[in-house]
């Protein structure tokens, strides 16, 4: 049986892809900047957008539409860069724009069906909220094993 303090309630950051609304922990997201131009990396998988300089240290940006096959951004000065913290290394995921944070209890989490895609590995839970469904994704999964090697 589960108490409340064995299950606290989960800070979630959203953010918007086309119409549909992401969310990974609050706690994974290092800082949120603005667009800026990745330098392409030859040979890098489609969804790299490439690499950035963020004071001083390279940085992978990866493509979070293009990942999760929904095309790929056509970056905009609108377009932001979430950069987020996963096996204890850096990485930017490009999205259009962050929407906010929310506290919901970890039982408001609901499986994503299985559809039988391989490409639902990324994705963790679907949360219902006020009228829509919001995606919590894996980011361990997002990433590859390597971050570094991907760029």
């Amino acid at each position: 049986m589960m108490t409340d303090n064995a299950a606290p309630a989960l800070e979630l950051i959203s953010f918007c892809i086309g119409e549909q609304e992401f969310c990974i922990d609050v706690k994974t997201v290092r800082e949120i900047r603005g667009w800026t131009p990745a330098t392409p990396i030859p040979h890098a998988p489609n969804y790299m957008r490439g690499v950035i300089n963020l004071r001083g240290a390279i940085m992978p940006v990866i493509d979070l539409r293009n990942r999760l096959g929904l095309g790929v951004t056509i970056p905009e000065t609108r377009h932001v860069i979430v950069v987020v913290e996963c096996r204890d290394r850096l990485a930017g995921i490009l999205v259009d724009a962050v929407s906010e944070t929310f506290t919901v209890p970890r039982d408001s989490l609901q499986p994503a069906p299985d559809v039988g895609v391989e490409e639902l590995r990324y994705i963790q839970a679907i949360i219902s909220m006020e009228n829509r469904l919001i995606t919590y994704l894996r980011m361990d999964d997002v990433f590859p094993a390597q971050v570094s090697e991907a760029a």
